[in-house]
C-alpha cells in the first residue's frame, strides 16, 4: 500500500481528516506490552468490575495513540513531524468501541511550516472520548511512500495456547 501526504502549501485552515479504529482486548493488550502500563483496570475484568466503570477499559494514551496514527498516516501524513499534544479524555473508551479520529487545521504558522490541529475522537455513537490540540511540523516536499506492514506480534497467550495444541 502507498500513501502520498499533504504538503504544507496545499493544506489549508478548515482541512479535516479522519481515522477510524476498532478497539478490542487485543489492541489493550498489546498496548500494555509495548507501553509497560499494566494497570488491572485495562487488563483484569474481576478487578475492572470494582470500579466505577464496571468493566476494563482502554488506556487513555492508546486513544492519543490513534491520534498520531491519523496524523502520520491522513493528515499531513508521512514526512509530518509531531511537536505538541494537549488532550483531554472525556469518557471511557470500552472493549469493542469503533474510535473515529477527526483532525480539523484551525491554524498555519507561516515562519516555521507549522500546523495546529484540533483533535476530536468519538465513538460509534458519536459521544467525544477524547479531545485536544496537536502541533505539527508539516511536510514541504511531496513525497509517496510505501508503507512498511508492522511486525507480526504474538501475544503470551496466544503463544501458550498455540503450544498446548
Amino acid at each position: 500500500m502507498q500513501i502520498t501526504n499533504l504538503t504544507f502549501d496545499e493544506i489549508a485552515v478548515g482541512d479535516e481528516a479522519t481515522y477510524t479504529r476498532l478497539i478490542t482486548n487485543r489492541e489493550v493488550e498489546a498496548f500494555a506490552a509495548v507501553s509497560g502500563d499494566h494497570n488491572p483496570l485495562h487488563l483484569d475484568p474481576d478487578y475492572a468490575a470494582t470500579t466505577p466503570f464496571g468493566e476494563c477499559i482502554a488506556h487513555g494514551m492508546l486513544t492519543g495513540a490513534l491520534i498520531s496514527a491519523a496524523i502520520a498516516m491522513q493528515l499531513p501524513g508521512p514526512g509530518s513531524v509531531y511537536l505538541n499534544q494537549s488532550i483531554q479524555f472525556k469518557a471511557p473508551v470500552l472493549l469493542g468501541d469503533t474510535l473515529t479520529v477527526t483532525l480539523t487545521v484551525s491554524d498555519k504558522h507561516h515562519k516555521r511550516p507549522w500546523l495546529t490541529l484540533q483533535c476530536n475522537v468519538t465513538n460509534q455513537e458519536g459521544k467525544t472520548v477524547a479531545k485536544g490540540e496537536a502541533q505539527v511540523a508539516a511536510p514541504t516536499a511531496k513525497e509517496t511512500v510505501t508503507i512498511v506492514p508492522p511486525p507480526a506480534i504474538q501475544l503470551l497467550e496466544d503463544a501458550l495456547l498455540a503450544d498446548s495444541d
